[in-house]
Protein backbone atom coordinates (compact mmCIF):
# COMPACT_ATOMS: atom_id res chain seq x y z
CA UNK A 1 0.00 0.00 0.00
CA UNK A 2 1.68 3.31 -1.24
CA UNK A 3 0.90 6.71 0.50
CA UNK A 4 0.97 10.02 -1.70
CA UNK A 5 2.38 13.22 0.60
CA UNK A 6 0.88 16.33 -0.33
CA UNK A 7 3.91 18.77 -1.32
CA UNK A 8 1.87 21.48 -0.66
CA UNK A 9 0.85 20.37 2.76
CA UNK A 10 4.50 19.54 3.25
CA UNK A 11 5.65 22.57 2.10
CA UNK A 12 3.71 24.35 4.96
CA UNK A 13 5.04 22.26 7.20
CA UNK A 14 8.68 22.57 6.35
CA UNK A 15 7.88 26.81 6.12
CA UNK A 16 6.53 26.48 9.05
CA UNK A 17 9.27 25.09 10.82
CA UNK A 18 11.42 27.16 9.32
CA UNK A 19 10.19 30.39 9.94
CA UNK A 20 8.12 29.67 13.23
CA UNK A 21 9.20 30.72 17.11
CA UNK A 22 12.72 29.41 17.02
CA UNK A 23 13.39 28.73 13.81
CA UNK A 24 16.46 29.63 11.49
CA UNK A 25 14.10 32.23 9.60
CA UNK A 26 11.65 33.30 12.34
CA UNK A 27 9.02 35.75 11.63
CA UNK A 28 8.12 38.14 13.94
CA UNK A 29 6.07 41.04 14.25
CA UNK A 30 7.98 44.79 14.28
CA UNK A 31 6.77 48.55 14.44
CA UNK A 32 8.44 49.74 10.81
CA UNK A 33 7.95 53.60 10.52
CA UNK A 34 5.11 53.23 12.40
CA UNK A 35 3.31 50.20 11.63
CA UNK A 36 2.91 46.55 12.44
CA UNK A 37 5.40 44.66 9.40
CA UNK A 38 6.38 40.93 9.48
CA UNK A 39 9.54 40.66 9.53
CA UNK A 40 12.35 37.82 9.93
CA UNK A 41 13.81 38.24 13.74
CA UNK A 42 17.53 37.04 12.50
CA UNK A 43 18.57 39.28 9.78
CA UNK A 44 21.62 42.00 9.18
CA UNK A 45 20.79 45.22 9.99
CA UNK A 46 22.97 47.13 7.27
CA UNK A 47 24.66 46.14 3.85
CA UNK A 48 27.84 46.67 4.83
CA UNK A 49 27.35 43.39 7.48
CA UNK A 50 26.90 41.45 4.39
CA UNK A 51 30.09 42.73 2.97
CA UNK A 52 32.19 41.57 6.05
CA UNK A 53 30.77 38.37 5.84
CA UNK A 54 31.52 37.40 2.58
CA UNK A 55 35.08 37.79 2.64
CA UNK A 56 34.45 33.94 4.36
CA UNK A 57 34.06 32.61 0.78
CA UNK A 58 37.49 33.30 0.20
CA UNK A 59 38.64 31.80 -3.12
CA UNK A 60 35.36 31.18 -4.36
CA UNK A 61 34.17 33.03 -7.27
CA UNK A 62 31.83 36.11 -6.89
CA UNK A 63 31.29 37.26 -10.73
CA UNK A 64 32.25 35.69 -13.48
CA UNK A 65 31.98 37.14 -17.01
CA UNK A 66 32.89 35.79 -20.42
CA UNK A 67 36.91 36.49 -19.86
CA UNK A 68 37.54 37.40 -15.99
CA UNK A 69 36.63 35.98 -12.70
CA UNK A 70 36.43 37.71 -9.16
CA UNK A 71 36.54 35.62 -6.18
CA UNK A 72 34.69 36.90 -3.14
CA UNK A 73 38.63 38.09 -1.56
CA UNK A 74 39.20 39.95 -4.38
CA UNK A 75 36.04 41.50 -4.51
CA UNK A 76 36.37 42.77 -0.49
CA UNK A 77 39.44 44.18 -1.52
CA UNK A 78 38.13 45.91 -4.33
CA UNK A 79 35.37 47.34 -2.61
CA UNK A 80 37.36 48.13 0.76
CA UNK A 81 40.27 50.61 -1.52
CA UNK A 82 37.21 51.52 -3.58
CA UNK A 83 35.84 53.01 -0.24
CA UNK A 84 38.43 54.41 1.23
CA UNK A 85 38.73 56.36 -1.91
CA UNK A 86 35.67 57.72 -2.01
CA UNK A 87 35.47 58.72 1.81
CA UNK A 88 39.16 59.95 1.53
CA UNK A 89 39.66 61.74 -1.30
CA UNK A 90 36.31 62.66 -2.55
CA UNK A 91 34.63 63.51 0.61
CA UNK A 92 31.56 60.99 -0.04
CA UNK A 93 30.00 61.13 3.76
CA UNK A 94 26.49 58.93 4.41
CA UNK A 95 23.49 60.45 2.79
CA UNK A 96 25.64 61.25 -0.14
CA UNK A 97 24.32 60.08 -3.35
CA UNK A 98 26.53 58.30 -5.87
CA UNK A 99 25.12 57.89 -9.12
CA UNK A 100 25.56 54.56 -11.89
CA UNK A 101 25.69 55.51 -14.95
CA UNK A 102 27.24 52.29 -16.83
CA UNK A 103 25.90 49.32 -18.44
CA UNK A 104 26.50 45.70 -16.53
CA UNK A 105 30.18 45.12 -15.38
CA UNK A 106 31.90 44.16 -12.39
CA UNK A 107 33.00 47.69 -11.56
CA UNK A 108 29.09 48.43 -11.08
CA UNK A 109 28.73 46.01 -8.16
CA UNK A 110 31.98 47.01 -6.79
CA UNK A 111 30.76 50.89 -6.94
CA UNK A 112 27.70 50.01 -5.83
CA UNK A 113 28.85 47.98 -2.18
CA UNK A 114 31.56 51.02 -1.51
CA UNK A 115 29.07 53.46 -1.84
CA UNK A 116 26.34 51.55 0.50
CA UNK A 117 28.99 50.39 2.54
CA UNK A 118 29.89 53.84 3.79
CA UNK A 119 26.78 54.75 4.37
CA UNK A 120 26.85 56.69 0.80
CA UNK A 121 22.90 56.28 -1.48
CA UNK A 122 23.94 54.38 -4.37
CA UNK A 123 21.52 55.45 -6.93
CA UNK A 124 21.18 53.64 -9.88
CA UNK A 125 20.68 55.47 -13.51
CA UNK A 126 19.04 53.23 -16.60
CA UNK A 127 21.72 53.15 -18.82
CA UNK A 128 19.83 53.46 -21.96
CA UNK A 129 18.33 57.02 -20.71
CA UNK A 130 18.98 60.10 -23.29
CA UNK A 131 20.82 63.27 -22.37
CA UNK A 132 17.50 64.80 -21.49
CA UNK A 133 16.44 62.07 -19.25
CA UNK A 134 20.11 61.86 -17.93
CA UNK A 135 20.06 65.65 -16.95
CA UNK A 136 16.71 65.04 -15.35
CA UNK A 137 18.23 62.24 -12.50
CA UNK A 138 21.38 64.87 -11.61
CA UNK A 139 18.85 67.10 -11.20
CA UNK A 140 16.74 65.29 -9.18
CA UNK A 141 19.23 62.76 -7.48
CA UNK A 142 21.69 65.73 -7.47
CA UNK A 143 25.04 63.09 -7.02
CA UNK A 144 28.38 64.26 -5.49
CA UNK A 145 29.49 62.00 -7.71
CA UNK A 146 28.68 59.42 -10.75
CA UNK A 147 30.70 56.46 -11.42
CA UNK A 148 30.01 56.16 -15.79
CA UNK A 149 31.34 54.09 -18.12
CA UNK A 150 33.09 55.51 -21.25
CA UNK A 151 29.75 56.34 -23.50
CA UNK A 152 27.82 57.90 -20.43
CA UNK A 153 30.79 59.46 -19.07
CA UNK A 154 30.81 61.30 -22.58
CA UNK A 155 27.39 62.93 -21.90
CA UNK A 156 27.94 64.20 -18.30
CA UNK A 157 31.31 65.66 -19.90
CA UNK A 158 29.97 69.18 -19.39
CA UNK A 159 27.14 68.52 -16.57
CA UNK A 160 29.27 70.05 -13.98
CA UNK A 161 29.26 66.60 -11.70
CA UNK A 162 32.38 64.75 -10.75
CA UNK A 163 33.16 61.66 -12.98
CA UNK A 164 34.83 58.33 -12.48
CA UNK A 165 35.25 56.21 -15.25
CA UNK A 166 34.53 52.42 -14.97
CA UNK A 167 36.95 51.91 -17.41
CA UNK A 168 39.69 54.03 -16.08
CA UNK A 169 39.46 55.50 -12.70
CA UNK A 170 37.94 52.40 -11.11
CA UNK A 171 40.77 49.61 -11.48
CA UNK A 172 43.08 52.34 -10.41
CA UNK A 173 41.53 53.28 -7.47
CA UNK A 174 40.29 49.69 -6.59
CA UNK A 175 43.90 48.99 -6.40
CA UNK A 176 45.25 51.75 -4.30
CA UNK A 177 44.89 50.18 -1.15
CA UNK A 178 45.32 46.41 -1.03
CA UNK A 179 45.14 46.57 2.72
CA UNK A 180 42.01 48.62 3.57
CA UNK A 181 39.92 47.41 5.98
CA UNK A 182 35.97 46.10 5.15
CA UNK A 183 34.18 49.71 5.23
CA UNK A 184 31.36 50.11 7.59
CA UNK A 185 28.90 53.20 8.56
CA UNK A 186 26.87 54.09 11.22
CA UNK A 187 23.65 53.32 9.76
CA UNK A 188 20.08 52.68 10.84
CA UNK A 189 18.17 50.00 9.07
CA UNK A 190 15.76 52.71 7.72
CA UNK A 191 18.05 54.94 6.45
CA UNK A 192 18.23 54.73 2.64
CA UNK A 193 20.67 52.50 0.80
CA UNK A 194 19.38 52.97 -2.69
CA UNK A 195 17.31 54.94 -5.25
CA UNK A 196 16.20 52.78 -8.61
CA UNK A 197 13.58 54.73 -11.51
CA UNK A 198 10.89 53.61 -12.12
CA UNK A 199 8.91 55.85 -15.09
CA UNK A 200 6.88 58.35 -13.90
CA UNK A 201 2.42 58.08 -14.29
CA UNK A 202 3.03 61.94 -14.79
CA UNK A 203 5.89 62.03 -17.36
CA UNK A 204 9.03 62.39 -15.16
CA UNK A 205 10.55 59.40 -13.53
CA UNK A 206 10.48 58.49 -10.05
CA UNK A 207 13.35 57.59 -7.67
CA UNK A 208 11.82 55.07 -5.66
CA UNK A 209 14.16 54.66 -2.25
CA UNK A 210 15.38 51.18 -0.92
CA UNK A 211 16.30 50.76 2.88
CA UNK A 212 18.93 48.61 4.20
CA UNK A 213 16.52 47.02 5.79
CA UNK A 214 14.70 46.09 2.48
CA UNK A 215 17.81 44.91 0.87
CA UNK A 216 18.90 43.26 3.95
CA UNK A 217 15.50 41.25 4.44
CA UNK A 218 15.34 40.19 0.86
CA UNK A 219 18.56 38.40 1.20
CA UNK A 220 16.54 36.99 4.17
CA UNK A 221 14.24 35.80 2.06
CA UNK A 222 16.56 34.25 -0.70
CA UNK A 223 18.68 32.49 2.11
CA UNK A 224 15.13 30.83 3.60
CA UNK A 225 14.46 29.34 -0.06
CA UNK A 226 17.62 27.74 -0.39
CA UNK A 227 16.64 26.51 3.40
CA UNK A 228 13.19 25.06 2.04
CA UNK A 229 15.06 23.53 -0.95
CA UNK A 230 17.71 21.54 1.61
CA UNK A 231 14.54 20.37 3.58
CA UNK A 232 12.61 18.77 0.06
CA UNK A 233 16.50 17.24 -0.09
CA UNK A 234 18.35 18.90 -2.59
CA UNK A 235 21.85 18.22 -1.34
CA UNK A 236 23.36 21.16 -3.33
CA UNK A 237 25.06 23.15 -1.77
CA UNK A 238 24.03 27.31 -1.92
CA UNK A 239 27.41 28.02 -2.80
CA UNK A 240 27.64 25.57 -5.62
CA UNK A 241 24.50 27.23 -7.33
CA UNK A 242 25.32 29.67 -10.53
CA UNK A 243 23.31 32.52 -11.26
CA UNK A 244 22.91 34.37 -15.13
CA UNK A 245 22.51 37.66 -14.50
CA UNK A 246 21.41 39.39 -18.01
CA UNK A 247 18.85 42.23 -16.79
CA UNK A 248 20.31 45.68 -16.12
CA UNK A 249 21.64 46.26 -12.77
CA UNK A 250 19.47 49.41 -12.39
CA UNK A 251 16.56 47.15 -11.81
CA UNK A 252 15.85 44.96 -8.78
CA UNK A 253 15.71 41.75 -10.65
CA UNK A 254 19.38 41.74 -11.20
CA UNK A 255 20.50 44.24 -8.24
CA UNK A 256 18.46 43.41 -5.49
CA UNK A 257 17.57 40.02 -6.27
CA UNK A 258 20.71 38.66 -7.75
CA UNK A 259 24.06 40.85 -7.04
CA UNK A 260 23.28 41.39 -3.13
CA UNK A 261 21.53 37.90 -2.30
CA UNK A 262 24.14 35.96 -4.02
CA UNK A 263 27.50 37.91 -1.85
CA UNK A 264 25.63 36.75 1.22
CA UNK A 265 25.29 32.88 0.15
CA UNK A 266 28.72 32.70 -1.72
CA UNK A 267 27.14 31.97 -5.13
CA UNK A 268 28.59 32.73 -8.10
CA UNK A 269 26.98 35.27 -10.48
CA UNK A 270 27.50 34.58 -14.33
CA UNK A 271 27.82 37.98 -15.54
CA UNK A 272 26.26 38.98 -19.11
CA UNK A 273 28.15 41.73 -20.43
CA UNK A 274 26.44 43.81 -23.46
CA UNK A 275 23.63 43.59 -25.25
CA UNK A 276 21.59 40.09 -24.99
CA UNK A 277 22.58 37.71 -27.77
CA UNK A 278 21.56 34.33 -27.53
CA UNK A 279 24.69 32.51 -28.58
CA UNK A 280 26.87 34.63 -26.19
CA UNK A 281 24.56 34.01 -23.57
CA UNK A 282 24.59 30.31 -23.73
CA UNK A 283 27.90 30.21 -24.15
CA UNK A 284 28.18 31.59 -20.61
CA UNK A 285 25.81 29.62 -19.31
CA UNK A 286 27.80 26.34 -20.56
CA UNK A 287 30.76 27.34 -19.37
CA UNK A 288 29.65 28.81 -16.02
CA UNK A 289 26.95 25.67 -15.75
CA UNK A 290 24.49 27.97 -14.85
CA UNK A 291 21.97 26.37 -12.68
CA UNK A 292 19.87 29.69 -12.32
CA UNK A 293 18.03 31.55 -14.71
CA UNK A 294 15.03 34.67 -14.61
CA UNK A 295 13.91 35.93 -17.76
CA UNK A 296 12.05 38.23 -19.04
CA UNK A 297 9.61 36.83 -21.77
CA UNK A 298 11.47 38.79 -24.47
CA UNK A 299 14.33 36.75 -23.86
CA UNK A 300 12.54 33.82 -23.23
CA UNK A 301 11.02 34.13 -26.91
CA UNK A 302 14.40 34.89 -28.53
CA UNK A 303 15.13 31.50 -27.12
CA UNK A 304 12.81 29.49 -29.03
CA UNK A 305 13.98 31.07 -31.58
CA UNK A 306 16.79 29.72 -31.57
CA UNK A 307 18.48 25.79 -31.98
CA UNK A 308 20.03 25.25 -28.78
CA UNK A 309 20.83 21.68 -29.10
CA UNK A 310 24.59 22.73 -29.81
CA UNK A 311 25.08 23.73 -26.13
CA UNK A 312 25.24 22.04 -22.94
CA UNK A 313 22.04 23.10 -20.96
CA UNK A 314 21.95 20.20 -18.48
CA UNK A 315 23.52 22.24 -15.20
CA UNK A 316 20.13 24.50 -15.91
CA UNK A 317 17.61 23.74 -12.97
CA UNK A 318 15.68 26.41 -12.60
CA UNK A 319 14.20 28.73 -15.05
CA UNK A 320 11.79 31.47 -14.22
CA UNK A 321 9.99 34.46 -15.74
CA UNK A 322 9.54 38.04 -14.41
CA UNK A 323 8.99 41.41 -14.80
CA UNK A 324 6.67 41.73 -17.66
CA UNK A 325 3.63 39.49 -18.08
CA UNK A 326 3.35 36.75 -20.37
CA UNK A 327 0.63 34.26 -22.18
CA UNK A 328 -0.90 31.07 -20.58
CA UNK A 329 0.18 29.95 -24.60
CA UNK A 330 3.74 31.44 -24.34
CA UNK A 331 4.28 29.28 -21.22
CA UNK A 332 3.20 25.91 -22.74
CA UNK A 333 5.57 26.74 -25.68
CA UNK A 334 8.63 27.31 -23.61
CA UNK A 335 8.04 24.18 -21.68
CA UNK A 336 7.63 22.71 -24.77
CA UNK A 337 10.51 24.18 -26.71
CA UNK A 338 12.78 24.69 -23.83
CA UNK A 339 14.81 21.87 -22.12
CA UNK A 340 15.01 23.57 -19.17
CA UNK A 341 11.61 25.10 -18.98
CA UNK A 342 9.79 21.75 -17.86
CA UNK A 343 9.31 23.48 -14.18
CA UNK A 344 8.84 27.15 -14.89
CA UNK A 345 8.35 29.27 -12.20
CA UNK A 346 6.55 32.61 -12.70
CA UNK A 347 6.76 36.00 -10.31
CA UNK A 348 4.93 39.39 -9.89
CA UNK A 349 7.07 42.31 -8.61
CA UNK A 350 7.32 45.94 -8.69
CA UNK A 351 10.72 48.03 -8.32
CA UNK A 352 8.56 49.41 -5.15
CA UNK A 353 8.00 45.70 -3.54
CA UNK A 354 12.19 44.81 -3.89
CA UNK A 355 11.56 41.64 -5.00
CA UNK A 356 8.59 39.50 -5.33
CA UNK A 357 5.40 39.98 -4.46
CA UNK A 358 4.08 36.68 -5.46
CA UNK A 359 5.24 33.57 -7.22
CA UNK A 360 3.54 30.93 -9.05
CA UNK A 361 5.26 27.49 -8.68
CA UNK A 362 4.73 25.14 -11.49
CA UNK A 363 1.66 23.09 -9.31
CA UNK A 364 0.24 26.82 -9.33
CA UNK A 365 0.58 27.38 -13.09
CA UNK A 366 -0.62 23.81 -13.63
CA UNK A 367 -3.83 24.33 -11.08
CA UNK A 368 -4.43 27.89 -12.34
CA UNK A 369 -2.62 28.30 -16.06
CA UNK A 370 -2.78 32.25 -15.73
CA UNK A 371 -1.96 32.83 -12.02
CA UNK A 372 0.45 34.59 -10.44
CA UNK A 373 0.54 32.36 -7.61
CA UNK A 374 0.63 33.25 -3.88
CA UNK A 375 2.37 35.69 -1.71
CA UNK A 376 5.69 35.19 -1.15
CA UNK A 377 6.65 34.53 2.45
CA UNK A 378 6.78 38.09 4.99
CA UNK A 379 3.88 39.80 2.40
CA UNK A 380 0.71 40.49 3.30
CA UNK A 381 -1.28 41.22 0.48
CA UNK A 382 -5.12 42.70 0.14
CA UNK A 383 -7.31 43.23 -2.96
CA UNK A 384 -9.04 46.50 -2.20
CA UNK A 385 -12.50 48.14 -4.04
CA UNK A 386 -12.20 51.29 -4.94
CA UNK A 387 -13.77 52.37 -1.37
CA UNK A 388 -10.33 51.18 -0.18
CA UNK A 389 -11.95 47.64 1.31
CA UNK A 390 -11.47 43.90 1.05
CA UNK A 391 -12.93 42.95 -2.19
CA UNK A 392 -14.54 39.15 -2.26
CA UNK A 393 -12.69 36.27 -3.64
CA UNK A 394 -12.68 36.75 -7.59
CA UNK A 395 -14.23 40.46 -7.35
CA UNK A 396 -11.14 43.00 -9.21
CA UNK A 397 -9.75 45.66 -7.16
CA UNK A 398 -6.38 46.98 -6.25
CA UNK A 399 -3.28 44.79 -5.47
CA UNK A 400 -2.05 45.99 -1.93
CA UNK A 401 0.86 44.86 0.10
CA UNK A 402 2.42 45.55 3.39
CA UNK A 403 5.90 44.03 4.03
CA UNK A 404 9.91 44.65 4.89
CA UNK A 405 10.52 44.58 1.49
CA UNK A 406 8.57 47.76 0.62
CA UNK A 407 10.61 50.85 -0.33
CA UNK A 408 10.75 53.80 2.16
CA UNK A 409 9.01 55.88 -0.42
CA UNK A 410 10.06 58.18 -3.59
CA UNK A 411 12.72 60.49 -3.41
CA UNK A 412 12.09 64.02 -3.13
CA UNK A 413 8.51 63.20 -4.47
CA UNK A 414 6.19 63.48 -0.97
CA UNK A 415 3.02 63.75 -2.59
CA UNK A 416 3.92 60.39 -4.65
CA UNK A 417 4.53 58.70 -1.28
CA UNK A 418 1.46 59.72 0.28
CA UNK A 419 -0.80 58.38 -2.27
CA UNK A 420 1.49 55.00 -2.64
CA UNK A 421 1.10 54.33 1.10
CA UNK A 422 -2.25 55.25 2.13
CA UNK A 423 -1.91 53.64 5.59
CA UNK A 424 0.06 51.49 7.97
CA UNK A 425 2.62 51.06 5.33
CA UNK A 426 0.15 49.28 2.81
CA UNK A 427 2.07 49.89 -0.57
CA UNK A 428 -0.88 50.49 -3.25
CA UNK A 429 0.17 49.18 -6.60
CA UNK A 430 -1.92 50.51 -8.74
CA UNK A 431 -2.63 47.50 -9.89
CA UNK A 432 -5.94 45.41 -10.35
CA UNK A 433 -6.02 41.68 -10.04
CA UNK A 434 -8.31 38.90 -8.51
CA UNK A 435 -7.65 36.69 -5.80
CA UNK A 436 -8.94 33.04 -5.98
CA UNK A 437 -10.07 30.22 -2.86
CA UNK A 438 -7.05 29.41 -2.89
CA UNK A 439 -5.14 33.06 -2.30
CA UNK A 440 -3.57 33.26 -5.67
CA UNK A 441 -3.20 36.44 -7.23
CA UNK A 442 -4.09 36.89 -10.91
CA UNK A 443 -3.62 40.48 -13.12
CA UNK A 444 -6.33 41.90 -14.88
CA UNK A 445 -4.14 45.26 -15.62
CA UNK A 446 -1.07 46.51 -14.93
CA UNK A 447 -1.43 50.50 -13.35
CA UNK A 448 -3.61 51.40 -16.00
CA UNK A 449 -1.90 52.89 -18.93
CA UNK A 450 1.67 51.11 -18.65
CA UNK A 451 3.19 49.66 -21.25
CA UNK A 452 5.55 47.05 -21.21
CA UNK A 453 8.71 46.61 -24.21
CA UNK A 454 11.00 43.72 -23.43
CA UNK A 455 10.95 44.15 -19.78
CA UNK A 456 11.08 47.34 -19.73
CA UNK A 457 8.34 49.84 -17.72
CA UNK A 458 7.12 52.48 -20.20
CA UNK A 459 4.96 55.58 -19.06
CA UNK A 460 2.63 56.99 -21.63
CA UNK A 461 2.43 60.64 -19.93
CA UNK A 462 6.25 60.65 -20.35
CA UNK A 463 6.62 60.48 -23.62
CA UNK A 464 3.00 62.65 -24.46
CA UNK A 465 4.94 64.92 -21.91
CA UNK A 466 7.98 65.26 -24.54
CA UNK A 467 5.78 65.30 -27.93
CA UNK A 468 3.54 67.67 -27.35
CA UNK A 469 6.42 70.05 -26.74
CA UNK A 470 7.44 69.86 -30.53
CA UNK A 471 5.28 73.08 -32.16
CA UNK A 472 3.75 70.87 -35.07
CA UNK A 473 2.00 68.47 -31.80
CA UNK A 474 -1.41 70.07 -30.79
CA UNK A 475 -2.16 66.83 -28.32
CA UNK A 476 -1.45 62.89 -28.77
CA UNK A 477 -1.99 60.28 -27.17
CA UNK A 478 0.69 57.05 -26.42
CA UNK A 479 -0.46 53.30 -26.29
CA UNK A 480 0.66 50.26 -26.06
CA UNK A 481 -0.02 47.83 -28.95
CA UNK A 482 1.06 43.79 -29.50
CA UNK A 483 4.80 42.77 -30.37
CA UNK A 484 5.25 39.00 -31.25
CA UNK A 485 9.00 39.34 -29.82
CA UNK A 486 8.54 42.33 -27.24
CA UNK A 487 5.53 41.51 -25.70
CA UNK A 488 4.45 45.19 -26.43
CA UNK A 489 5.41 48.34 -28.63
CA UNK A 490 4.65 51.98 -28.43
CA UNK A 491 2.19 53.32 -30.67
CA UNK A 492 0.96 57.32 -31.09
CA UNK A 493 -1.48 59.01 -32.32
CA UNK A 494 -0.76 62.62 -33.19
CA UNK A 495 -3.03 65.09 -33.84
CA UNK A 496 -0.77 67.58 -35.86
CA UNK A 497 -0.37 71.41 -36.04
CA UNK A 498 -2.03 72.99 -38.82
CA UNK A 499 0.23 73.85 -41.41
CA UNK A 500 2.42 71.16 -40.29
CA UNK A 501 4.21 68.78 -42.81
CA UNK A 502 2.56 65.68 -44.50
CA UNK A 503 2.55 62.01 -42.03
CA UNK A 504 5.69 60.44 -43.79
CA UNK A 505 7.57 63.85 -42.89
CA UNK A 506 6.20 64.59 -39.80
CA UNK A 507 6.78 60.85 -38.67
CA UNK A 508 10.43 61.24 -39.45
CA UNK A 509 10.58 64.83 -37.59
CA UNK A 510 8.79 63.78 -34.93
CA UNK A 511 10.56 60.16 -34.46
CA UNK A 512 13.66 61.57 -34.72
CA UNK A 513 12.80 64.43 -31.73
CA UNK A 514 11.80 62.13 -29.34
CA UNK A 515 14.84 59.71 -30.19
CA UNK A 516 17.30 62.71 -28.72
CA UNK A 517 14.59 63.17 -26.04
CA UNK A 518 14.08 59.82 -24.81
CA UNK A 519 15.66 56.33 -24.15
CA UNK A 520 15.43 53.90 -27.22
CA UNK A 521 12.93 51.92 -26.36
CA UNK A 522 10.25 54.48 -25.52
CA UNK A 523 10.57 56.10 -28.95
CA UNK A 524 7.35 55.28 -30.71
CA UNK A 525 7.00 52.75 -33.53
CA UNK A 526 3.88 52.97 -34.49
CA UNK A 527 2.38 56.66 -35.49
CA UNK A 528 -1.32 57.65 -36.56
CA UNK A 529 -2.10 60.72 -37.39
CA UNK A 530 -5.68 61.99 -37.13
CA UNK A 531 -7.18 65.56 -38.00
CA UNK A 532 -9.64 65.36 -35.18
CA UNK A 533 -9.32 66.29 -31.87
CA UNK A 534 -9.07 63.33 -29.13
CA UNK A 535 -12.25 62.30 -27.34
CA UNK A 536 -12.74 64.03 -23.97
CA UNK A 537 -14.96 63.54 -20.96
CA UNK A 538 -17.02 65.53 -19.32
CA UNK A 539 -13.59 66.67 -17.08
CA UNK A 540 -11.78 67.55 -19.81
CA UNK A 541 -9.60 63.93 -19.49
CA UNK A 542 -8.97 61.98 -22.79
CA UNK A 543 -11.11 58.84 -23.14
CA UNK A 544 -8.21 56.63 -24.02
CA UNK A 545 -10.51 53.78 -24.49
CA UNK A 546 -12.30 55.36 -27.31
CA UNK A 547 -8.81 55.64 -29.10
CA UNK A 548 -7.57 53.58 -31.45
CA UNK A 549 -3.59 53.26 -32.98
Amino acid sequence: MTSTVDPRLAAQQIVAGLTGPGGPFELGREEVLGSPVAVFTSRARALHELLAESVQHGDRTYIATADRRITFAEHGRLVASLAEELRSTYGIKPGDRVAIAAANSPEWIAAFWATVSIGAISVGFNAWWSPRELAYGLEHAQPALVVADAKRAAALRDSGVRVLTVEDDLPRLGSLHPDAPLPQADVAEDDPAVILYTSGTSGRPKGATHSHRNLCSVVEYHRLNDAILAAFGDPTDPRDRSYLLALPLFHIASLHNLAVPRLATGSKIALHEGAFDVDRVMRLVEAERVTNWGAVPTMASRLLEHDLSAYDTSSLSAFALASAPSSVQFKERLRSGLPFASSLVDSYGLTESCTAVAVATPMDLAESPGTLGRPIIGVELEVRDADDRLAPVGVEGEICVRSAFNMLGYWGDEKATRAAFRGDRWLHTGDIGTRDEQGRISLSSRRSDLIIRGGENVYPAEIEAVLTEHPDVVECLVMGIDHPDLGQEVAVVVVPAEGAAGAAGLEDELASYAAAELAYYKVPTHWRFSSQPLPRNATGKVVRAAVKP
